[in-house]
């Protein structure tokens, strides 16, 4: 998480901001289309509105155990707790696809027994309103992030776009019903329940990398390998790894410079190179090792001259 230009503590409070706001759009949005769809017996409201209630969940738990990735290390967490946030988007993302499954069986079930919806405008009206709360949700909680960037706000941004997606498959239900086609409501839920579903899998893919040290894309080595080899004393770079710890990555690196340099330059030397790969973005921590050039203990590297 990025919170380099608002500080621990702004960073904490935009946080918890974001969550609430998230929690208190589903909250109404639930009353709204709760109401409307029992009162005229929608299934598509009344599974916009339980996708709502998961996404209810899902935004409590940001906000309770997100807000400890701004913990700072301590002894039994030395280093931080980076991982919290991707644990908590992964938890989103399990909400959101188990969800998708439910409102998936939902419409099935729906045109395999048939549904009973009377039209009213109340119906539009609740959809309506659905559509601009989660909309100003969504846009409220990307603006917090600009800065942040939590994976678990994003994974409930790109969630409030589910929301707004599913509430649209429901107008289309409902105008189907006033167009006598009441086949329409199941119909419109089972293609957008398979969007839903689909999300809840990336965000989840996305997620597991951080929490696993996966390693970033190959160009990110490159990156790294050419702003290392642009110092003037380095004349050599092995045995590279990078990986992510929690959101942010992580590098350690073998440095092949001049041996008879005195060691207070070789240490003055690899402060400068630390703070060259951290200043790289998404990287948060680096450990390089200074190697006398040209000893050979080492092996082969592709990374090697």
């Amino acid at each position: 998480m990025a919170t380099d230009g608002v500080g621990i503590t702004g960073g904490r409070s935009g946080f918890a901001r974001a969550s609430w706001a998230n929690v208190l759009g589903n909250v109404v949005k639930i009353v709204v289309e709760g109401v409307a769809g029992l009162a005229f017996g929608s299934v598509a409201l009344l599974a916009d509105a339980a996708h709502s209630l998961a996404d209810l969940v899902a935004s409590v738990v940001v906000l309770v155990w997100g807000q400890s990735a701004f913990d700072r290390p301590d002894a039994t967490h030395p280093h931080g707790h980076d991982r919290i946030e991707p644990l908590t988007a992964l938890f989103v993302g399990a909400v959101i696809a188990l969800l998708g499954l439910n409102l998936l069986y939902r419409s099935v079930e729906g045109l395999v027994t048939g549904t009973e919806i009377e039209f009213s405008v109340l119906l539009l009206a609740a959809l309506g309103f659905a559509i601009v709360d989660m909309y100003l949700v969504y846009r409220y909680t990307i603006g917090v992030n600009e800065l942040l960037q939590s994976p678990a706000l994003a994974a409930l941004a790109r969630d409030c776009l589910n929301d707004i997606y599913t509430s649209i498959a429901a107008i289309a239900g409902v105008l189907g019903v006033l167009a006598g086609y009441p086949v329409l409501d199941p119909v419109a839920g089972g293609l957008v329940s398979l969007l839903v579903v689909y999300q809840g899998v990336e965000i989840g893919n996305e997620n597991v990398d951080y929490l696993i040290g996966a390693a970033p894309d190959p160009e990110k080595s490159g990156e790294i390998t050419t702003v290392l080899r642009r110092h003037p004393t380095v004349e050599g770079v092995h045995d590279l790894a990078v990986f992510y710890d929690g959101t942010s990555l992580e590098v350690e690196v073998h440095v092949e410079v001049d041996g008879d340099m005195p060691f207070r330059e070789a240490h003055d030397i690899e402060s400068e190179l630390v703070d060259r790969l951290r200043a790289i973005e998404d990287v948060g921590d680096a450990h390089v090792h200074l190697d006398p050039s040209g000893i050979g203990e080492w092996k082969e590297s592709a990374d090697d001259p």
